[in-house]
């Protein structure tokens, strides 16, 4: 008997094309860091008033360098460096974190609608107008409320 003739019946097969595989799940929208959005409102505070980066550090005496990555959520800011970034735009410490919660608020609710309901765009927000304590909306803007 040759070697061929002992082999079991069991043959190896070897798909040439994968079988269909189930769809990805759309994964769960996360919540946003709280160093994002302090940056954020930051950010569009500062771009508002049309200020340089360099010039609210300076005025905050906090390193352009920082005030960037906290700006862009890289660096979780103390309450000191938050307190002089906002003196620096013209807020209070108390104004600035009200504004962060609204965005928390804001995003909160999107992230708790369904995927596709949540592929519109919204923008992250709008600077707040300090005399009449409304916010403008900037073109093309949505605004929603809690």
């Amino acid at each position: 008997m040759s070697s061929h003739e002992n082999a079991t019946d069991d043959a190896r097969v070897i798909q040439l094309r994968p079988g269909r595989r189930p769809a990805p799940q759309a994964a769960p929208a996360r919540e946003p860091l709280w160093r994002d959005l302090v940056g954020d409102v930051l950010r569009s505070e500062r771009l508002a008033q049309e200020r340089t980066l360099k010039d609210v550090a300076d005025e905050a005496r906090i390193s352009m360098p920082y005030l960037s990555e906290v700006e862009r959520g890289r660096k979780e800011a103390s309450s000191e460096v938050l307190a002089a970034a906002a003196r620096a735009l013209g807020l209070t410490l108390a104004e600035l974190l009200g504004r962060v919660q609204g965005e928390i608020i804001k995003v909160g609710a999107l992230t708790s609608v369904a995927p596709a309901q949540a592929s519109t765009s919204v923008s992250s927000f709008a600077p707040a107008q300090a005399s009449a304590g409304a916010s403008a909306l900037r073109r093309g803007e949505v605004r929603l409320a809690a």
